[in-house]
C-alpha cells in the first residue's frame, strides 16, 4: 500500500475518532452538590412585591419591584432597603419609616411577594426571566426558555447563585432526575455556545 494512501487512511481514522469524541453526550458522572440559597424567605433584587398601606386616610396597595441596588420606592418616603429582608421585616421597616418621618401617626403595613424570577441566558430559544415556582428545576427552566439552540453546549451550563458559579451537565439531569438541580429565586443560568 503506497505511503500516501496509508497517510490518508490514518488521517481519516483520526478524524473519525475526533468526531466521535465530539458527539459523545458525556452522561457519566454527577453534577456538583450546590448549597441551597442563603434563604428562600429573603427578598432578592427582581422580586415583585405588593406593599399594602392601611389604617390611613389614603390606603393603597403599591406594586413594586426590588431594583439591582436592593431598594424599593414608596410614596412619601422614597427608597427603602428590601433585599435580604423577609416580608415581615420589610413591612416593619416600611411602617417605622412612615412613622419616623411623621407621614402617618398610625399605619398598618403588609408585604407579599407576587412574583419571583430566575434568569436564563445564552444558547436558548427565548432567553430572559422565568417566573420561579418552588418545583422549578434546571431542566424545567431551560424548557420554559424554549429549549436549547443548535449551538448549545448542554454539558457545561453555568448556574450562578449567591455570587458563586457552578458548571452543570444538563444531559445528566435529563437522564437522571436526581441530578436535576432545584432552582431558587434569583438564580441565573447561562448556556454557552459549543465549539462545534
Amino acid at each position: 500500500m503506497p505511503a500516501l494512501t496509508r497517510f490518508r487512511l490514518f488521517l481519516l481514522g483520526c478524524l473519525l475518532a475526533f468526531a466521535s469524541g465530539c458527539t459523545s453526550d458525556n452522561v457519566t458522572g454527577s453534577n456538583p452538590a450546590i448549597p441551597a440559597a442563603t434563604s428562600s424567605a429573603q427578598l432578592r433584587p427582581g422580586d415583585t412585591l405588593a406593599v399594602s398601606i392601611q389604617s390611613v386616610p389614603d390606603p393603597a396597595v403599591n406594586s413594586v419591584q426590588i431594583d439591582e441596588q436592593g431598594l424599593i420606592s414608596l410614596p412619601f418616603i422614597g427608597n427603602v432597603a428590601a433585599a435580604g429582608a423577609t416580608t415581615a421585616e420589610l413591612a416593619q421597616r416600611v411602617r417605622e419609616t412612615y412613622l419616623s418621618k411623621k407621614i402617618y401617626k398610625l399605619v398598618d403595613v403588609s408585604v407579599t411577594v407576587t412574583e419571583r424570577y430566575v434568569y436564563v441566558g445564552g444558547e436558548v430559544t427565548r432567553p430572559g426571566r422565568i417566573i420561579w415556582t418552588p418545583d422549578l428545576t434546571l431542566t424545567k427552566a431551560i424548557q420554559s426558555a424554549g429549549g436549547f439552540t443548535l449551538y448549545a453546549k448542554e454539558t457545561k451550563v453555568t448556574l450562578a447563585r449567591d455570587q458563586r458559579a457552578y458548571d452543570l451537565n444538563v444531559n445528566l439531569a435529563q437522564r437522571n432526575p436526581a441530578q436535576d438541580v432545584l432552582l431558587m429565586p434569583g438564580d441565573s443560568i447561562q448556556v454557552p455556545r459549543s465549539a462545534f
